[in-house]
Formats: C-alpha cells, structure tokens, sequence
C-alpha cells in the first residue's frame, strides 16, 4: 500500500474494490479531475470485472472461442495483462480466473467467506496466456472455451497509469493516481517530488495507514520521493482467506494454479509505468527466492518483505526503515522500462 503526503490537493474514495487515490499540483482542478477519474474506473469496471455478470469480460465466458469484438477499454486491458505475461515469462498469466475461483474467490473480496470449508487443491497449470487470441488493431479477442480470464494483476496498473497520463494532458499540471497498491505519476511533479510513503498492509487491502504509527521504528515503512513513472506493491497479506487448515491469498502460480508459496509477504518495485513496476513486483512474489536476482538482473529498484520481517532490497531502493530523502527519476516515460532475461 502507498500514501502520499501533504501539501497536495488531494482526494480519497473507493472503486474497483480498492482505495482511489487521487493529488493534484492545481487544487483548482481537483473537483473536475475527481469526476474524471470516477468516470474512467467505471468504465474500467464495466469492462474488466470479473465478479459483474453484466461485465465485458464476463459476456466472454458465453462466446465458446468465437472471435468476439470488444471495446478499446478492454483491447487496452488485455493488451496489457498479455504484455504482463510475455514480459514475465508466464509469471503473471490473466488465464488463473478458474483458479481463483476454485480457491473461493470468486467473487468482490469484501464478499469472499475469510474462513471456509476446506477444499481439494489439486496442482494444475492454468491453460495458459498463448492460448487468447487478441487482434489488437481489430479489437478482436477469442478465449477457448473453459478458460476465464482474471485481469486483476494488471488492470488498476494500467488503468493508473493510462488516467495519470490523461488527466496532466487534460490540466496541465503534477497528477498522482493511486488504486490500492498500484501508483502512477504524471505532468510536472512538486519540486521535491512527490512523497511515497509505502508500508505493509495486514488488514484491509483498501485501507490507509495507521497514522499515529510509530513509523520511524517500524521495519515496514518507508518514504520515497518519486518524480515520474509508477510505483506497485504485491503481497499476500491482504487478499488471504483459509479454507480449512490450509491459509490462501490471491496471486496465483500460474504453473500450479494454486497461491503461490513464496518467503515474500509484499514486494515493491519502480518503473517507467506502474503498469511494468506491477508486473515485476507480481511475478517476483510468484518467483520467491529468485525474485532478487531477477530484479536485479532487470535494472529494477524493489523493496522485498519476507514473512518474518527481513527486508531485502534492489537497486537504488534505501535499506534504512522511516527514511526519507530517496529521490528516485524515471525520466522520461518510456514504452518499456525493462525487458525479460
């Protein structure tokens, strides 16, 4: 989870099952960037969601392989969930919705039953992201019948990013769009920055941090200062929910079709787009030990929380809890901030 800090204008709801984040340079644009902003999620919703039966993705589960046109809000969602795949090696697979679901989430997570029936968990490769046949410049998609796609690991990233960029297009000044753990930047940031403060969240995966917190002596804080791009954060703290004895969360392996089994509690990387830090910072909880390496190998800066406390970072990333002052500039938005090795 991250939070900005004062002296933005700033607003705060919920969409899409998470906390909207929004900060302007321009207070006097932060009315009509809020109704902006509202109105993009919803399309985004309406497009993606898996738990709306009336939803675009949903209509797709009766289409039985057919290509199908689909809207460019879609297009751009899928074209994004298949970038994440592609770049992540098949890490991060929007081919896991069956999985997801037989784990019991299958619906809003406010709603999912936190303590259930136990399930048989069977070990069983998702299908598989290179079976969706997508044409992007027809905005065609067919998906074989049997496989449910689930955009989650991608969609509020892109959908961050894509609003970020809009809204400093459309005001003219600094934007920051948060959507739970997911944090884009656009336009011309505050001299120093903007002020990232990224800590571990065990509760609610909308919820904000405590703040009367005792930050400076907790090992799960930290603030950053960012100028462009886009910051993630995955973990498997928040989205959990047991089913008998055996504790699940919701980023699947996509080679087991179960929660992944990884020593990382959050993982938070920075990239050119929030949409690339995403991708990496999911596919590095679903690589567990690895993940630092990988990380490291692909230029990124990350922040690795284990489940007992130890915190391993990558990059430029500062080791020290509660400090600030880390100024970490993209420059220039570029199409792609790393690429698979």
């Amino acid at each position: 989870m991250s939070t900005i800090t004062p002296p933005y204008a700033a607003t705060d709801w919920r969409a899409l099952g998470c906390a909207v984040r929004l900060a302007v340079t321009d207070p006097a644009a932060l009315g009509e960037a809020r109704q902006f902003l509202a109105e993009w999620l919803a399309l985004v919703d309406a497009a993606c969601s898996r738990f709306r039966d009336d939803s675009e993705i949903a209509a797709l589960d009766h289409s039985a392989g057919r290509e199908t046109p689909i809207s460019p809000v879609l297009a751009e969602a899928v074209a994004a969930a298949l970038r994440g795949a592609e770049l992540s090696g098949g890490d991060v697979d929007p081919t896991v919705g069956s999985a997801l679901a037989g784990l019991g989430y299958d619906r809003d997570f406010d709603l999912v039953q936190h303590d259930g029936s136990p399930v048989k968990l069977v070990v069983r490769p998702v299908p598989g992201w290179r079976r969706i046949a997508f044409d992007a410049e027809r905005q065609t998609l067919a998906v074989p019948p049997g496989i449910r796609l689930d955009l989650g690991a991608t969609a509020k990233a892109w959908a961050a990013d894509r609003a970020a960029a809009d809204l400093a297009a459309r005001f003219g000044c600094g934007v920051l769009v948060g959507l739970g753990g997911d944090l884009a930047v656009a336009g011309a940031a505050p001299a120093d920055g903007w002020t990232i403060r990224v800590q571990d969240i065990t509760d609610d995966p909308g919820a904000d941090p405590d703040p009367d917190a005792d930050t400076d002596a907790d090992p799960e804080f930290i603030s950053i200062l960012i100028r462009d791009g886009g910051l993630a954060t995955s973990g498997t703290a928040a989205r959990r929910w047991t089913r008998g004895a055996r504790t699940l969360h919701h980023i699947i392996n996509p080679h087991t079709g179960l929660s992944a089994r990884t020593p990382w509690r959050t993982v938070s990387v920075t990239a050119a787009t929030c949409l690339d830090a995403n991708i990496a910072s999911t596919a590095a909880i679903v690589r567990g030990t690895r993940a630092p390496a990988w990380l490291a190998e692909c230029g990124l800066d990350a922040r690795l929380l284990a489940e007992d406390g130890t915190v391993c970072t990558v990059g430029r990333w500062p080791a020290a809890p509660g400090s600030t002052g880390f100024s970490y500039t993209i420059g220039p938005r570029e199409e792609s901030s790393w690429t698979l090795r």
